[in-house]
């Protein structure tokens, strides 16, 4: 069900790129949008665009890596339309370099924006969709997280990071229907333009990848999904434990190990968790325990 008619999402860094077309799509789904950008230029031009599509749309300048800032824009929506029932944290920085040449506080930078961006949207939003009994969150990931990349140990700690406070989200969440996923986009951006193949560029386009965020934001949203999305193809990608074996607590457990690697590491039994306790309770299952309940 993709008909967001009524509801209410805010999409941070939406005054260009990802963000933009994210707003612009929910909105044409029925959405009610909060267009936030660092500068209100940006999303004052995208609000505006939509309204002169027929939709229903404010500006919010802002900082996300400032909390004040944030509870601001979100008193701002609550005051406009009284409610929340989306969010998309999509703001973001890069700051790419080798991992030895990279400044601390440019790692820290980008942690800062992407990380504690989304802790402080994700904050402010929470009590009002508990109330409302109903929310969706998107947090915004990257292959980079899920798989690295060169020259992004900072963005790619922070947004595989962005993977871990979903999953406990979606947990806390599921209560109050609550559900919290991530996109991971494959997009061209500007910074691209010279580096790949015009028809890549052309197929690698933002606005592919803002139908996944439209049905992460839906009504019959998933949780705890992270929804890989680029040139009109959609995956999941999922953290896994492999079966294992059990080794022994010994005094040489470690040469074992070392034996055992390939049983260790065969994937063929493989599951995905339902939560942290799950990889506990398999490990103890091995050592002959079963925790009851």
């Amino acid at each position: 069900m993709t008909d967001l008619t009524g509801r209410v999402a805010l999409v941070t860094g939406a005054g260009g790129g990802l963000g933009r077309d994210h707003a612009l799509l929910l909105a044409r789904h029925g959405a009610k949008v909060a267009v936030n950008d660092l500068a209100l230029a940006p999303a004052q031009a995208v609000a505006e665009e939509i309204a002169q599509a027929g939709g229903e749309a404010i500006a919010l300048a802002g900082s996300v890596a400032d909390m004040a800032a944030v509870d601001t824009m979100v008193a701002r929506i609550t005051d406009t339309w009284g409610r929340i029932d989306g969010l998309v944290n999509n703001a973001g920085i890069l700051r790419d370099k080798s991992f030895a040449k990279m400044d601390l506080a440019d790692f820290r930078l980008v942690m800062d924006v992407h990380v504690m961006g989304a802790v402080h949207c994700c904050k402010a939003v929470w009590p009002i969709m508990q109330a409302q009994g109903s929310g969706r969150i998107v947090m915004t990931t990257s292959s980079s997280g899920l798989y690295g990349n060169f020259g992004q140990s900072n963005y790619g700690a922070a947004k595989m990071a962005l993977v871990g406070l979903m999953q406990t989200l979606a947990l806390e969440g599921a209560r109050y229907d609550i559900r919290v996923n991530c996109i991971a986009p494959t997009a061209a951006t500007q910074m691209l333009d010279g580096l790949l193949p015009q028809q890549e560029l052309d197929l690698l386009q933002p606005g592919f990848v803002s139908p996944g965020v439209v049905a992460l934001l839906a009504g019959d949203a998933p949780n705890r999904t992270i929804l890989c999305a680029g040139a009109g193809a959609f995956a999941t990608a999922n953290i896994t434990l492999t079966a294992g074996a059990a080794i022994g607590t010994g005094p040489d457990t470690a040469s074992a190990l070392a034996a055992a690697w390939d049983r260790v590491t065969d994937r063929s039994g493989e599951t995905v968790p339902a939560s942290g306790a799950a990889q506990g309770a398999q490990e103890l299952a091995h050592a002959g325990y079963r925790r009851e309940g």
